[in-house]
């Protein structure tokens, strides 16, 4: 065909075509009041006034030497007392509760002595912590005198899908409520790069700064997802990475606090695992990596019970992916203890589905204090025998095993030892139960060596 003949074919069809040209030529116009205005502000309107602000402070001691608390160099530098100041906080937090039940990060609030929580129509109540967890970061406050206050429903977090939108809602930097938007980035978040390391986070884009600890994160059914807590960020400002507890943990903080629970009980797993990569499946014959691989079991674990050993895999809890060893954590903790629920794993080498009973620690219940009372350096030291409730409380090694410090009053006191130090040697005798330690420490000598264990870390000082 010449190019004069499909020039004329060309010209024909959009002659006889006039509809198709106008579609194409002509934009669309909005045809409803909704298509002219999207907009989040009836899920904010609907949300906001859930969302309160937090003032809190606190009385802190400031140590004039450097070398105050050091277990060595104390001995040497007296600085005399403390010089004492006010340290403030500015924060965000949630009603859960209409009779006034306020969820906030522990690192807001957790440590204060004064606390008041304004909500959006400037009234104003004072709070008191009556459940806090510093390692989860969750404290739930109760107003005073408060009623019938607008709590926000809370939603199932682990619906959350990638790329779901949400709001965040909160008070950064003090300049009154603010909402930000954004969507879900990824899921289950944990590790090294995280501020506070643990948990298993949900984590967003939408902007996150100072002052938002402990506000919401609300889906578009103007549910929360998540209690914002964290950002990263190397000039302390958004840089769209932000994260957020999810909203299961926190209704599990909830109940415990509406049973009166005053600390945070969380099923023991009695376990240490590791992630399973690609060399780690290749060496258990897996096909693709997945779940956590045992490394360590306590004897009075309810994985060891099971039959389960190290080198078996878990590979869910509840239905729900175990992603890493703090999604495990994570996974038993949104669950009450008492409950039995499905585990998925390879027990050498074989798929089993298992009944997985949830126990507390063992030692919850009560702990067997000892204190000291020798006129030695040692006189006030308060201690007690290692038990697995004592071994998650401060968190030491699992296999753990000796005399742990409660409390330091007295003589004692002048030592630099912290609660959670494991007394393991006092002048070349090994300090195996309370029983030890309470022997030698009646001894009358005039130079004292203690060793002891913190952080992983063995430590000694000499002490007249």
């Amino acid at each position: 065909m010449t190019r004069s003949a499909i020039l004329a074919v060309f010209l024909a069809f959009t002659v006889t075509n006039p509809a198709q040209m106008a579609f194409a030529e002509t934009p669309q116009v909005p045809e409803s009041r909704a298509e002219i205005q999207l907009s989040f502000s009836p899920i904010v309107k609907e949300t906001s006034p859930s969302v309160v602000n937090i003032y809190a402070s606190r009385v802190v001691e400031e140590r004039l030497s450097p070398f105050a608390d050091d277990p060595f160099f104390s001995q040497f530098f007296r600085s005399g007392p403390a010089r004492q100041r006010v340290q403030r906080s500015l924060g965000s937090g949630v009603i859960v509760s209409g009779d006034g039940l306020v969820v906030s990060n522990y690192h807001v609030v957790g440590e204060a002595s004064d606390i008041r929580v304004v909500l959006s129509d400037k009234r104003e109540y004072k709070g008191e912590v009556i459940l806090a967890d510093k390692d989860a970061d969750v404290a739930v406050l109760r107003l005073d005198g408060a009623s019938d206050l607008p709590a926000l429903p809370l939603a199932d977090s682990d619906a959350l899908e990638v790329g779901d939108l949400v709001l965040a809602i909160g008070n950064p930097f003090g300049v009154g409520q603010t909402v930000s938007s954004g969507i879900v980035s990824g899921l289950a978040r944990s590790g090294s790069a995280i501020p506070g390391g643990a948990g298993s986070y949900i984590q967003t884009d939408a902007a996150i700064n100072p002052g938002n600890s402990g506000g919401a994160l609300v889906d578009m059914s103007g549910r929360l997802v998540g209690i914002n807590t964290s950002i990263l960020s190397r000039s302390g400002g958004s840089n769209g990475i932000g994260f957020a507890i999810p909203a299961n943990l926190v209704r599990e903080f909830t109940r415990q606090a509406e049973a009166g629970q005053t600390r945070f009980i969380h099923p023991w797993s009695g376990v240490s695992t590791q992630s399973v990569d690609d060399a780690v499946a290749e060496a258990l014959g897996l096909d693709r990596p997945e779940g956590v691989v045992l490394s360590e079991l306590h004897p009075q674990s309810s994985f060891a019970t099971l039959g389960l050993t190290a080198g078996d895999v878990l590979l869910s809890l509840d239905d729900q992916p175990i992603l890493s060893p703090s999604d495990l954590e994570y996974r038993l903790s949104i669950l009450p203890v008492g409950a039995s629920v499905k585990l998925s794993a390879l027990r050498a080498g074989e798929p089993v589905e298992l009944d997985l009973s949830l126990i507390a620690a063992p030692g919850s219940e009560s702990i067997d204090r000892v204190e000291i009372t020798s006129s030695g350096p040692l006189g006030g030291l308060v201690v007690a025998d290692l038990t697995p409730a004592l071994i998650d409380e401060y968190g030491l090694a699992l296999m753990s095993e000796g005399v742990v410090l409660l409390d330091a009053q007295g003589p004692s006191a002048r030592l630099g030892l912290r609660p959670g130090d494991r007394i393991v040697e006092v002048n070349g005798t090994e300090i195996r139960t309370t029983k030890d330690l309470q022997s030698v420490a009646r001894q009358k000598i005039g130079m004292w060596l203690i060793t002891f264990e913190r952080g992983g870390r063995l430590l000694r000082m000499r002490v007249k």
